[in-house]
């Protein structure tokens, strides 16, 4: 895998600290907000591309053609290429079967080739050309026979998923990572599992891949499979980094809440494993407690508590501490807050907003005593960032970790979430993607937020240039694991 993610988190902390002055890290927020876009359905998966079934619904006319020209008959000037409508897929009232069209194709053509033209813009449609083959036109053309049910979908797509055709196996994957976990979940008993258990074990499949791999197989696998999937975590190989995080997922969801002793001793708790590595185990715990049915977040919250002894890592677990309702380490955020260092007082601004949504009065001392320490951190998190507001639990949970309960009034949301590494690097509730859910404190000044957006453009190019010139120092430990 690459290391993007880690190495975004890093740097857009870094970025944000670099930048106090001038409420230039409100700036860089707001334009990395726009960056991170929506995050893919799949917890732990990224689609390339739009899927054929996803670009065909934008589309006014999709058909199956063949070309009536070749080289030596086709328009070189125009590009244009004459062909016939052999099926249409979609916009019967624009087009049929038999009649001939004018499409703009650049590439080389021949007497017969098959095509799949989309085209928009009726009555005169505009169309788009792709080349197919006598499998991908049956690939596509099944697809439209397949019920309107995203379930029915994945039983049709998971057949091509390794298929020997680029094109179709590319698709296919797309279809699974632009699909919720609950698809997944629906899905399960139609999965093959023997299939999934070869397929993550090949090192010749891309890291991509084996995250939805490894996804399916946490809905579909069994005990049995936990001392193969211990084996890969104990004994990671390079192939394997990338689909850690969905890896350890896999492994809590089959092992349950007894699965946290190996993930603490191999990522979280162990301080020489390389930033990367426990990055995925954050990510994989995050998804527990949010979209996980397994594991309560009394259990997961005691992991994060170790993440907190780490202190290049204890700003990305704030947030989910404030999110779980987790009360239970005031005093010891409180003294992180205390002894972070000048440079790296990026874990400053997310220890107040804990602080800011805890219910309790010493949270609120707390804030007062941190304000004469650094007043600026303080303002940064009551002007940029909405206050936290705690999701609803899963499941009951009668452990003694949340101290106190929320008021009845108190406003909640579902959250839902995925591995993306902007949300947990701003280390705000500031909604990323779609994945936090948070209401605005009353008290926001809209002078402040319309700054913020009416300097959007200078963000986006700032950015994108801490991106991509990675943003991180020597001695930061991404670059060091990179």
């Amino acid at each position: 895998m690459s290391l993007l993610p880690a190495v975004r988190a890093a740097s857009i902390r870094k970025a944000l600290t670099w930048a106090t002055s001038g409420g230039v890290a409100a700036w860089v927020a707001a334009g990395l907000l726009m960056l991170a876009g929506t995050a893919a359905a799949c917890p732990f998966c990224e689609s390339v591309q739009q899927t054929i079934r996803q670009q065909s619904a934008t589309m006014d006319a999709v058909v199956i053609a063949t070309s009536l020209d070749g080289e030596l008959t086709r328009n070189l000037s125009t590009g244009v290429v004459k062909m016939k409508i052999e099926k249409v897929l979609k916009g019967q009232e624009f087009v049929e079967a038999g009649q001939e069209v004018d499409a703009i194709y650049y590439g080389k053509v021949e007497v017969g080739r098959r095509f799949l033209l989309s085209g928009v813009d009726p009555p005169d449609l505009q169309w788009s050309c792709l080349p197919i083959t006598d499998r991908a036109e049956d690939y596509i053309v099944g697809a439209t026979k397949v019920e309107d049910d995203p379930v029915a979908r994945l039983r049709y797509y998971q057949k091509y998923l390794e298929d020997e055709e680029a094109f179709i196996s590319r698709d296919a994957y797309d279809e699974f990572a632009s699909s919720p976990y609950s698809v997944f979940q629906k899905l399960g008993p139609d999965m093959d599992h023997d299939r999934l258990i070869q397929w993550v074990q090949d090192p010749e499949i891309g890291a991509d891949r084996k995250r939805v791999y490894f996804t399916m197989l946490s809905v579909c696998g069994t005990q049995e499979d936990l001392p193969m999937l211990e084996a890969m975590l104990r004994h990671p190989a390079k192939s394997m980094t990338g689909g850690l995080d969905a890896l350890i997922a896999c492994y809590l969801t089959l092992a349950g809440e007894d699965g946290l002793e190996l993930i603490d001793e191999l990522f979280i708790a162990n301080k020489r494993a390389p930033f990367p590595q426990s990055y995925a185990a954050i990510m994989a715990i995050r998804f527990h407690g949010t979209e996980g049915d397994v594991i309560p977040r009394s259990a997961l919250v005691e992991s994060l508590h170790k993440v907190l002894d780490r202190g290049e890592l204890a700003d990305m677990v704030i947030p989910d501490l404030a999110k779980w309702n987790d009360w239970s380490q005031i005093d010891r955020l409180v003294r992180l807050f205390k002894e972070a260092e000048k440079d790296k007082n990026w874990l400053r601004v997310p220890v107040i907003n804990y602080l800011r949504a805890c219910p309790l009065e010493e949270a609120k001392t707390a804030i007062k005593e941190l304000e004469e320490i650094d007043p600026d951190a303080v303002r940064r998190a009551n002007t940029f960032f909405p206050i936290p507001v705690p999701v609803r639990e899963k499941t009951p949970d009668t452990s003694e970790t949340s101290r106190r309960e929320l008021p009845a009034d108190r406003p909640v949301r579902l959250a839902s979430t995925g591995p993306v590494a902007v949300q947990t690097a701003l280390a705000g509730d500031v909604p990323v993607g779609g994945q936090f859910a948070a209401k605005a404190s009353a008290g926001t000044n809209p002078w402040n937020l319309g700054y913020v957006l009416g300097t959007a453009l200078l963000t986006i190019i700032l950015g994108q240039f801490l991106l991509l010139t990675g943003g991180a120092s020597s001695g930061d430990p991404v670059s060091e694991a990179a």
